[in-house]
Parts: structure tokens; sequence; C-alpha cells
């Protein structure tokens, strides 16, 4: 592919989706692509309508009302969306793009989709030039979810938000995630103090 895209990784709380909004203040001559729901225009609000229905209406009755097979094919949805953005947009624009397919691909495997025809289409997408991975610990992150108070099923193992389901769980989110981008370029920006300290570590690594 002959275009500059740049995923950026990383586990849950992270800091993704703030890095993602300092960055398109902060970088004019690239276009950020991201399915969060502030980040989503008007004409694809049905990809944050998606997200919220997961979250809500999915996850909760998952292996019960709803199979790992369901909810893989409601997630790729917001996959095919990115592929989508970056198919269309102007080949002369840099794109920066949070997780890409990723970290959802992870978190199928992880909720028992050990494989999956679905990934084979998802890893035949324009491979990115570059993965620039945010790093932080299980305990920082746990930190920023309020000591598990704002997860959902898809961010720790068992039925309850306890802190070490959601360590064992984010071990192997990183552990896969890594394993999924082994072969690309890959830059590891460690955890920093603030979302702008992080984004300004991105523009260094996206100028360099």
């Amino acid at each position: 592919m002959d275009r500059q895209l740049v995923v950026l990784l990383g586990p849950d709380y992270a800091g993704k989706s703030s890095v993602m909004a300092e960055l398109s203040a902060a970088l004019p001559g690239w276009q950020t692509l991201s399915t969060d729901s502030e980040r989503v225009g008007a004409e694809h609000q049905l990809i944050a309508r998606l997200r919220r229905n997961v979250v809500e209406d999915v996850l909760p009755e998952l292996g019960k009302a709803y199979s790992a097979e369901f909810l893989a094919s409601l997630l790729q949805t917001a996959v095919v969306h990115l592929r989508d953005q970056v198919e269309r947009a102007d080949p002369g624009t840099p794109l920066l793009v949070d997780s890409y397919y990723y970290k959802i691909l992870a978190k199928c495997r992880l909720a028992g989709l050990k494989d999956h025809p679905l990934y084979g289409w998802w890893r035949a997408f324009p491979r990115p030039s570059a993965v620039i991975y945010l790093d932080v610990s299980p305990e920082s992150a746990w930190r920023r979810s309020d000591g598990g108070r704002r997860l959902n099923s898809l961010e720790h193992y068992g039925e309850s938000p306890e802190w070490f389901a959601f360590e064992n769980y984010q071990t192997d989110l990183r552990k896969l995630m890594l394993e999924e981008i082994r072969g690309l370029p890959v830059t590891t920006i460690g955890e920093q103090p603030d979302a702008a300290g992080t984004a300004d570590a991105v523009r260094e690594v996206l100028a360099a």
C-alpha cells in the first residue's frame, strides 16, 4: 500500500481515545480514524449505535442469549468501517488509525473464538506502514478504570470485574495483540503521566 498508514494500538485504558483527540487537533496534515462515538461522522452514527448496543445489550448476555460468533459479527462492523475509511481516504493524506482490526481480533479470540474465517479476511486488509503501541501497566489501567467500576465484560475474565481477572485478561490481550503485529515496524511508547505527554511522544515518532 503506497501511503502512510499508522496504527495506534494499546491495551484497555491505555488512553488511545484521549491521545487521538489531542492528535486530531495537533496534526492538521493527518487524518485520524476511530470508531469512538465522538470521532464518528454524522453519516456513520450507525457505527456508534452498534458499539453501544454491543456494550449495553450483547455483552451482559454473552454466552446466554448471544454467542461469541454473534459478538464477532457485530464487532466486525467496526473493523470493516475502518477499512472502508482507509480505502476512501485521499491517497496523499497520512492516516492514524485507532487499533484497526488488531484489538478486536484479540478480544474475539479471548472470548472463545480461537480461529474464525473472519480473521483471514481482516488480515488481508491494507497493511499498516507502522504501529505505535501505547504501553500501560495493568495496575495503572485498573486505576484508570476506577478500580474496575468502569469495566465491561470484554475487559476482564469471568463475570465479576475483580483485579486478578482484569490483570490476567490484560496480560493475555497484550500478548495476542503483539503476536498479531509481529513482522510490522512497531514503536512502543511507555506509560506517560497524562494524555498530552503521550500525544507529544506519538508526534515525535510520527515526525521521525
